[in-house]
């Protein structure tokens, strides 16, 4: 069943819906499980309006959350994979390579990863950027593969039914979620922006320093 034209959405939004119209449920969990991949395209848009495609009849509101959720699921296990190909030593000698970064980057990550990994793969599915980073080490360290699809599961179905009954709840007026969903994933992107600059004042303050004593 079609999603009424007057109530169609426009842009990038009525294409994702034109895509869960044509491939049902499927397509719901290609569009979140791209998110994984490919963060430009943000779960916070396609989750209200897998909702919205719910309440329009294209699928039952348990269809839009099982398929969603499988989605995140699915596009978790491939970073997951990735991480665990490249393995620890692999991953360690491509980042200590990287300008302004240090072996002890790496381990002091590994070792707060490895006391705090549970936590962080649960509550990373609800956080933007991680939420498409956190699989990686997790890959990369191992984790026993039944607790990452647990943790991962559990996880991506309390967020993601979040958006999605709301989208359902809303009908048209989804995107209200969707700009409340924003201004969070601004914030987020702000403070990783700021830990950022951080960073790499703080580096190059050491930098110059080591420089200086070497003269």
């Amino acid at each position: 069943m079609y999603v009424a034209a007057a109530d169609q959405p426009g842009g990038l939004a009525g294409l994702m819906v034109d895509i869960m119209d044509k491939l049902g449920g499927p397509g719901a969990a290609l569009l979140v499980g791209i998110d994984n991949i490919f963060p430009p395209i943000p779960s916070e848009l396609v989750l209200p309006l897998a909702g919205f495609a719910a309440s329009q009849g294209t699928m039952s509101l348990f269809m839009a959350l099982f398929w969603t959720t499988l989605g995140s699921v699915g596009g978790a296990l491939l970073t997951y994979w990735l991480g665990a190909w490249l393995g620890r030593d692999r991953v360690r000698s491509l980042i200590i390579r990287a300008p302004l970064m240090k072996p002890s980057d790496f381990d002091r990550t590994e070792r707060w990863f490895l006391k705090h990994g549970t936590k962080a793969v649960f509550f990373g599915r609800m956080v933007p950027l991680f939420r498409s980073l956190i699989s990686l080490p997790a890959g990369v360290e191992r984790m026993p593969l039944w607790r990452f699809l647990c943790l991962t599961t559990l996880g991506s179905l309390i967020w993601n039914s979040g958006f999605v009954v709301s989208g359902y709840l809303l009908g048209a007026n989804w995107q209200v979620v969707d700009e409340y969903a924003g201004v969070f994933q601004q914030v987020v992107i702000a403070v990783v922006a700021l830990a950022i600059v951080v960073f790499v004042a703080v580096r190059m303050r050491e930098w110059r320093q080591s420089k200086g004593h070497a003269q």
